[in-house]
């Protein structure tokens, strides 16, 4: 092939152009059947690098890429700061890649195999198990190293860094049971995020071992949708305590609330489980489960440094610690 470009060896090879690179000046560090894989398409496109594209392929900056549904959720603009300074560090380049429910998945993945990025880290939450799993597809296939950053996904051994949810919302719960609270609500979301499910779960276990009904009800994380919803919900239910898988859904909780006549804590008890801006902003201040998000960006940014410098990497599943911080939502 004429002209054929370093460029065009990673697009058919489906692999980064730092990969190339490493195969033409280090190949001792790129596993046997990628290094195989490359110097086959080198030979079949006729590519010939010569000592300034060698160079220009060395000096080839760090890219990583990120995708994410929603980057104006409090939670993840904390992640995202997290990330960034790592990167910073290390003075990588970051592209940022918009995967919400209504992006065509595929084509996404396409788009971030073609920018050529060393390593994803992937932030989005509400893909179901086949989407993932089509999604991970893509990305193995390219053999770029990925990272879940804040993201569950139990069907494959993937790397990822969070909290353990199920228990943490197990903790809060029992927390909720041993004050004396019967009727204790989760609030979750109509639309479907695997985190959630998680919290759903560790809910529902203590529910069940205090031989109480677990009680969910969805919403949505429009507030004008909310405050409808919760105008209606408090009309109907006797509530003692609500959980909210958002601290924004807590806050617009207490709102409606306090103008229906409801004092919190003493008439109604509320958690948040994220621990965001909105808890101290919030009045009164509300008790949440300390997610660490900005740890869990810092921290999933230097875990996919380690896979792609090579790194040996022996925890891949990555927990970080998470507290419960108590104000005057309980007390």
């Amino acid at each position: 092939m004429a002209n054929t470009t370093i460029y065009d060896v990673a697009g058919a090879a489906k692999v980064s152009l730092a990969t190339v690179s490493r195969v033409m000046n280090n190949p001792e560090k790129v596993n046997p059947e990628t290094r195989e894989k490359v110097l086959k398409v080198i030979k079949d496109l006729g590519y010939r690098p010569n000592a300034i594209a060698r160079g220009l392929a060395s000096r080839k900056s760090t890219t990583v890429g990120i995708i994410m549904s929603d980057v104006s959720r409090a939670a993840g603009a904390q992640l995202l700061g997290g990330i960034l300074d790592v990167a910073k560090k290390y003075e990588y380049a970051v592209k940022l890649f918009e995967m919400d429910e209504d992006s065509d998945k595929k084509e996404v993945m396409r788009q971030v195999v073609a920018e050529q990025v060393d390593g994803i880290l992937f932030l989005n939450d509400e893909l179901d198990p086949n989407e993932m799993g089509m999604v991970l597809n893509h990305i193995s296939d390219a053999q770029i190293p990925v990272v879940l950053c804040n993201a569950c996904y139990d069907e494959k051994d993937i790397p990822s860094v969070a909290i353990d949810y199920e228990e943490a919302t197990y903790d809060i719960t029992k927390e909720l049971l041993q004050s004396g609270k019967k009727k204790i609500y989760l609030a979750s979301t109509v639309h479907k995020y695997a985190i959630n499910y998680k919290k759903i779960a560790g809910y529902t276990k203590a529910m069940k071992e205090a031989g109480l009904e677990p009680l969910v009800f969805r919403t949505s994380g429009d507030v004008s949708i909310n405050t409808l919803h919760f105008q209606e919900f408090l009309k109907n239910n006797k509530v003692e305590a609500i959980i909210a898988v958002r601290d924004s859904i807590a806050v617009n909780f207490i709102n409606v609330a306090f103008k229906q006549g409801f004092k919190v804590p003493d008439d109604i008890v509320v958690v948040g489980l994220q621990n965001t801006k909105y808890a101290l902003l919030s009045r009164p201040t509300l008790t949440c489960v300390d997610t660490p998000v900005y740890d869990i960006g810092a921290v999933s940014m230097r875990l996919l440094t380690k896979f792609m410098t090579h790194e040996d990497v022996t925890d891949t599943k990555v927990l970080l610690p998470y507290k419960i911080v108590e104000r005057e939502s309980t007390k």
